[in-house]
């Protein structure tokens, strides 16, 4: 890891990423694709050591309350977020004035930071997003090898649930000739409803690639999945969007599960619904543009 100064922290859609680079080792990771030009080793974690100063200078300033976003290119809940605590700090900061949070990550120790967000969402909406890909707990250790497993996040989607915060599960990316089964597809629906999560993100059923990550998850197909590299060249060539054979049918499958299981299935509804401030003190709500 090394420090950085950072000159800013809120996005102008009131994102932000308190570190860039991961650990957690995805073999798909699209962030480490060369157009987001990182000018260090992807795992040579930068940490935005003032953070949570900037964050607070940044709410103190804004005129109306919204959802302030996380974890959308570099997951808040990396190992050094243990002993770091910045996330941590960053959330006291969100509560302390007011704002509502939607967090997204693949890893348990959110439920570290589960007081906090238990008292954002008293007072507004506190909502959690996690990745499932796969309900194969060996293949997962091989798509995501240093982050919790499946089972784990399925764990902390039902202690979500008791705890009355609302969850949104990314199912994606579905791996080409990997992961795309009925099987698979279904055993994760059945989880989420069981979890009772808002909605369910899919973007369609594929992968992308583009240059950096598509030469990173070609060298652990290598790896890990003999001659599969030569089957994705043969089928896709070098596109952008790897969609699975399946995918339509899949995709016909997923949004008849939720209709029927009440979770909400289209993005564009998702992404409304986490932007949409809550005032619970008040009854109101605002959107991300108020």
């Amino acid at each position: 890891m090394h420090e950085v100064k950072a000159k800013g922290i809120l996005s102008a859609q009131n994102g932000m990423n308190i570190y860039k680079g991961c650990t957690h080792g995805c073999i798909y990771c699209d962030a480490r694709s060369t157009c987001y030009q990182m000018d260090h080793a992807f795992e040579d974690i930068a940490v935005k050591v003032n953070a949570p100063e900037l964050l607070e200078q940044a709410l103190r300033r804004k005129r109306k309350k919204c959802m302030i976003g996380t974890g959308a290119m570099s997951d808040p809940y990396l190992h050094l977020e243990k002993e770091l605590c910045l996330t941590r700090r960053c959330l006291e900061i969100i509560d302390e004035y007011g704002y509502g949070l939607a967090i997204q990550t693949k890893s348990d120790m959110l439920l570290r930071d589960l007081d906090i967000m238990k008292r954002i969402n008293q007072k507004t909406k506190c909502v959690v997003q996690m990745t499932l890909t796969t309900f194969d707990e060996r293949l997962c250790q091989i798509l995501e090898p240093h982050v919790c497993t499946t089972s784990r996040r399925i764990e902390v989607l039902n202690i979500l649930r008791e705890e009355g915060i609302p969850t949104i599960v990314w199912m994606t990316p579905i791996l080409p000739f990997i992961n795309d089964t009925e099987e698979n597809i279904r055993s994760i629906l059945s989880a989420c409803r069981k979890a009772e999560v808002y909605g369910i993100m899919t973007f369609g059923i594929g992968l992308t690639l583009r240059d950096g990550n598509r030469q990173y998850f070609y060298q652990k197909l290598d790896q890990h999945f003999s001659g599969m590299k030569e089957r994705y060249i043969k089928t896709y060539g070098n596109a952008y969007q790897l969609p699975v054979p399946r995918g339509k049918e899949l995709m016909k499958l997923v949004r008849q599960e939720c209709s029927d299981a009440g979770i909400e299935w289209r993005t564009e509804k998702i992404f409304e619904y986490m932007h949409q401030f809550e005032d619970k003190e008040v009854g109101r709500q605002l959107t991300l543009f108020d």
